[in-house]
């Protein structure tokens, strides 16, 4: 097995680990978690022989082969999939072998080495290269165009394919999917959790450590400790071992009611669409994860915009792409205040394009883009961080947005990001990717914007940055479309699903956890598709059939009618709302007066009896109402399927 014992690592002046002990097992899975900066990498580094302990000792069994990426992004004019393959070091050294044999004419020598190769699976190595860089997202053809065709992101994905195809007993993983998009994500879930061998992975995605380790090791205070289960068993174990302390469970207590107060405003809101129920389960789970974050530094809320025009922004008979080629054609969508919209699609099918377009920073080919008046926008772009200028400190960034404003009210904005005392006016320039992403959001968050566009705004953060970010999307006002491949923030964050493919922009029909069965079967249409053509090379593609366009003006008569027939039922389900939160607002007065240690004194029983009372049947009322609401939405929906 792995073992440290005793192990003190320091980095400069900084000390990481002091006198600490860790024990992995063969075929244990460790998630390694911890706040950026705390020495995650460098405990991986460690056990890569990369960095030496300043004290005791690291044993890892004889004989073990050990994978990672590398740091640097690979480049060369080496084919990909050649260099893929180079992560099999065992096969590379029986095949330079097996041709010195060859040259030397040994033919004894190459018989064995030839038994050995088929041993190690050579003659499949290509093909299980080339599994991994599908699953990783390169497409079918791709496989041997050189490294130095592309781009440093899929570069990255290049060396973890090569980290996959070593056939090693411990793989170290740092932030495996920081580069990956959602569909990639979710296969190499599917990978690890088959992995054979022992596994130590640092990742900040919630969901790919609960569905792939069988324990988590928290980096706290210099020293390692081990809980078994996924990230949501931590939490859960954290949340209780804070809560032991009396001053940390006053403010989980505060932290708790906050979360309750914003889910019985979303219940109120919430519409019967499985996604809506789907965020409504995952904000009741954020209810009990929220303790064990009560001692993260981030703490920050969106201001609420000076204006909230209704739409904020309309796309119409859009067609986006580049070249004149277009990537998404057809695309209409209205944007209002409260939407929460995450775009799910496989890479490449046009969902940044479409933000981008969204944000006025790409051109449209077609159709219209149609602002609000007062529309601002906030745009979190995958490379934001380049935008950040290296020679200014977060305290100049600031400033720059807001000169009127005192240096003293800029300061708390980026103590709420984590930037505090020298650190808002040291340089940004040697700042990690964590500081720089953390800096780029409290720039769009100080702005005010009544549109959030976000593109994958987590890459680089750590789970407590990503549970602030969670928590402030939850209070925000504006319009949130997302694009990530973390999906404890998609489900926390949107109840509306949008897919983008096949050059379309539809409702995805069901939640998100419907996704990785989409992925399975439009693979497997693929796959029958491209198995029907090799059998017909010959065939004809079938022609469209072509259907009769209904007028425009036809259209828009059908819809008045429908507007006429269904105001009644809207009128009447916009009071229940109404009501809904009204009574949401009562019943959080009276769990916060209910929170109050003093009622629990034994002369003011009777002040509480009378609480507990009213808190009852102010939670009856809304249970009524909460049901009357849910019925008419039911009927609604009904009557709107009907044709006019």
């Amino acid at each position: 097995m792995l073992e440290l014992r005793g192990i003190s690592l320091r980095r400069g002046a900084k000390s990481l680990l002091e006198e600490t002990d860790l024990r992995v097992h063969p075929g244990q899975k460790l998630g390694l978690v911890g706040a950026n900066g705390c020495g995650k990498s460098s405990l991986l580094a460690l056990l890569q022989h990369e960095l030496s302990a300043d004290a005791g000792s690291l044993s890892i069994p004889t004989g073990w082969e050990v994978a990672h990426v590398a740091q640097h992004s690979p480049s060369g004019t080496r084919e990909a999939i050649e260099f893929v393959i180079d992560g099999d070091r065992e096969l590379r050294q029986l095949q330079a072998a097996l041709a010195e044999a060859e040259k030397s004419d040994d033919g004894l020598r190459q018989g064995e080495l030839l038994g050995q190769l088929e041993s190690v699976g050579a003659w499949e190595a290509e093909s299980r290269a080339a599994q991994l860089m599908h699953g990783l997202g390169f497409a079918v053809g791709e496989e041997r165009r050189p490294l130095d065709a592309w781009s440093g992101g899929w570069r990255m994905r290049l060396a973890l394919a090569r980290a996959l195809m070593c056939r090693s007993d411990l793989l170290l993983l740092d932030e495996p999917t920081n580069h990956l998009d959602l569909d990639a994500v979710i296969w190499l879930e599917g990978w690890l959790r088959a992995y054979n061998g022992t596994l130590v992975m640092i990742s900040h995605d919630r969901d790919v450590l609960d569905a792939v380790v069988t324990s988590i090791c928290h980096l706290d205070q210099r020293k390692l400790w081990t809980y078994s289960g996924g990230y949501s068993a931590f939490e859960r174990q954290r949340a209780e071992q804070l809560a032991q302390q009396q001053a940390a469970f006053v403010r989980q207590q505060r932290e708790v009611a906050h979360v309750r107060s914003f889910i019985d405003r979303f219940r109120a809101k919430a519409t019967k669409a499985r996604q809506a129920q789907s965020r409504l389960k995952a904000l009741e789970r954020l209810e009990l994860i929220a303790p064990a974050h009560v001692d993260t530094p981030f703490h920050f809320s969106f201001r609420n915009a000076e204006t909230q025009p209704n739409p904020l922004l309309r796309l119409e008979e859009v067609a986006v792409g580049y070249d004149a080629v277009p990537i998404l054609s057809d695309v209409n969508l209205s944007l209002q205040p409260g939407d929460r919209i995450a775009l799910l699609g496989p890479n490449g099918a046009g969902k940044s394009t479409l933000i981008k377009t969204l944000a006025g920073t790409h051109p449209t080919l077609a159709g219209h883009r149609l602002e609000a008046q007062g529309l601002r926008i906030g745009y979190f772009a995958q490379h934001q961080m380049d935008q950040l200028d290296p020679e200014a400190s977060p305290l100049q960034h600031l400033a720059r947005l807001d000169p009127l404003t005192t240096e003293q009210r800029l300061r708390d904005v980026l103590g709420g990001f984590g930037f505090s005392g020298d650190q808002a006016t040291g340089l940004v320039a040697p700042f990690s990717g964590g500081e720089k992403a953390r800096l780029a959001l409290a720039l769009i968050v100080y702005q005010r914007p009544n549109l959030l566009l976000l593109d994958e705004p987590t890459n680089h953060l750590d789970l407590d940055m990503r549970h602030a970010l969670s928590e402030a999307l939850q209070e925000y006002e504006g319009a949130v479309i997302l694009v990530s491949h973390d999906r404890h923030l998609l489900r926390i964050s949107c109840d509306t699903l949008l897919l983008v493919d096949a050059g379309t922009l539809a409702d995805f029909d069901g939640d998100l956890d419907d996704y990785p069965g989409w992925i399975s079967q439009r693979a497997a249409q693929r796959r029958q598709t491209a198995g029907a053509s090799r059998a017909n090379p010959n065939d004809a593609p079938t022609a469209p059939i072509a259907s009769t366009a209904t007028s425009k003006k036809e259209l828009r008569r059908r819809d008045a009618e429908e507007r006429a027939r269904l105001q009644p039922l809207r009128r009447q389900l916009k009071q229940l709302e109404q009501q809904l939160e009204t009574l949401s607002e009562q019943a959080e007065q009276l769990d916060q007066q209910l929170a109050d240690p003093v009622l629990y004194e034994p002369d003011a029983k009777p002040q509480l009896l009378t609480l507990m009372d009213k808190k009852r049947r102010i939670d009856a009322k809304l249970e009524e109402v909460e049901q009357a609401w849910l019925t008419l939405g039911e009927t609604l929906e009904q009557l709107q399927a009907q044709p006019s």
